[in-house]
């Protein structure tokens, strides 16, 4: 029986909070090259800014399970709101390398507690929903990221510069406090968060093995995509830069339509169907030697991709052993690592085999997100049966 989703204000306040980030997150990727000429650095320095978006991964996850036990979901949620917007503001008057290093980590690790929050949150409220309500905020998050590149464009071609498109964000976050305050929209208290000592059980961590795995797979394909398009399909450098918005265009549509799959089907079948057709995607891609073929290729990787992390999230929290604000800020160093260490590992590997092949490395991080999935749906299955027989004793 389909599972029915009902967004009320705190559906649609979370949503908000999770679309101002992707503006932010998605705004800012274009914008490195630009620092780059400002500031007179190589590629290699300029990469940093991705390096720092990871560390803030990491101290969001680092630091959540104690800010949650001391000031709770709600004020977390909008601290980490308040740190993307000073992040905007700030990056209006900062143009050293080592100043907008650290606005990205300060952006990254609120945009950590903002998402790591509002996924509990959904989670949460709508129980049996929470993966649908994950995968349409997601799906929110990524139609916003396809507008900041445009808007942020438009400013550097009016002769503004990249700054005040991503200033936007401090407005929006402030509209969103007002709104919330009018509307009397307040969010919940989660159930009490375990120590620093609780544990997770295994199957949740199978799930954080599936996150790192297609972590990897997103961030390789955002960072080094246009490379291979360029060696391999004869797709220019202009066109190959902006190919990167066919990924996100199929993740907008994948997580639009998905959400609704997720409500009538089993959620670990939905997500073993994405990561096939994130496979199947992959293998158009890297076979195609024209640039309209690559490129169907990654709107195909893209609706794949495009429930990995939310229907990953749904499931953290689903097998979190009802720690479901200790589970998502585990899952933050998964997301942290991969964004860390995936990119260097495939660059490392290009420069001995070329970009191509070392794209390979791909369809290896599918097959162990598959197979991590494919041992929790085992010990799902086998503690179904166990359970039964326990009770009749």
């Amino acid at each position: 029986m389909p599972r029915l989703l009902a967004r009320d204000r705190l559906t649609w306040l979370t949503y908000a909070h999770i679309a101002i980030w992707g503006y932010f997150l998605y705004g800012f990727s274009p914008v490195v090259p630009l620092l780059r000429d400002e500031q007179h650095t190589s590629r290699t320095v300029a990469s940093l800014h991705g390096t720092a978006f990871a560390v803030g991964g990491v101290l969001s996850g680092l630091l959540l399970p104690s800010l949650i036990r001391r000031f709770g979901r709600a004020r977390v949620i909008w601290g980490g709101l308040a740190g993307v917007a000073l992040s905007a503001v700030g990056l209006l008057a900062s143009h050293p390398l080592a100043a907008t290093l650290t606005w990205a980590v300060v952006a990254s690790t609120g945009g950590g507690l903002i998402v790591n929050g509002v996924t509990a949150v959904l989670a949460d409220h709508h129980r049996d929903g929470g993966a649908a309500a994950i995968s349409e905020a997601n799906a929110g998050a990524s139609a916003v990221g396809l507008i900041a590149p445009l808007v942020v464009g438009s400013g550097v071609a009016a002769g503004l510069g990249w700054r005040p498109g991503l200033a936007i964000v401090a407005g929006a976050a402030g509209l969103v406090a007002v709104l919330a305050v009018v509307l009397r929209v307040r969010v919940p208290t989660g159930p009490p968060l375990e120590t620093a000592g609780g544990r997770l059980p295994t199957p949740f961590w199978l799930v954080w093995v599936s996150i790192l795995a297609t972590g990897s797979v997103e961030v390789c394909l955002n960072l080094w995509v246009a490379d291979a398009l360029r060696t391999h399909a004869q797709v220019s450098p202009a066109g190959a830069t902006a190919a990167v918005s066919a990924i996100i265009g199929g993740m907008f549509v994948g997580r639009l339509v998905g959400s609704r799959f997720v409500l009538r089907l089993p959620t670990i079948s939905v997500m073993f169907a994405a990561l096939s057709l994130s496979g199947v995607g992959f293998a158009v891609f890297w076979v195609a030697t024209v640039p309209w073929l690559a490129l169907f290729g990654l709107v195909v990787v893209g609706l794949g991709n495009a429930l990995h992390y939310p229907l990953s999230m749904a499931l953290a929290v689903s097998h979190s052993a009802g720690q479901p604000d200790l589970a998502v800020a585990r899952t933050s160093y998964a997301v942290g690592v991969s964004f860390g260490v995936a990119p260097f590992l495939l660059a490392a590997v290009a420069d001995r085999v070329g970009p191509h092949l070392a794209f390979l490395l791909v369809p290896v991080f599918l097959v162990l997100s598959a197979v991590a999935i494919a041992v929790l749906r085992h010990r799902v299955a086998a503690a179904s049966l166990v359970s039964p027989l326990a009770r009749s004793r």
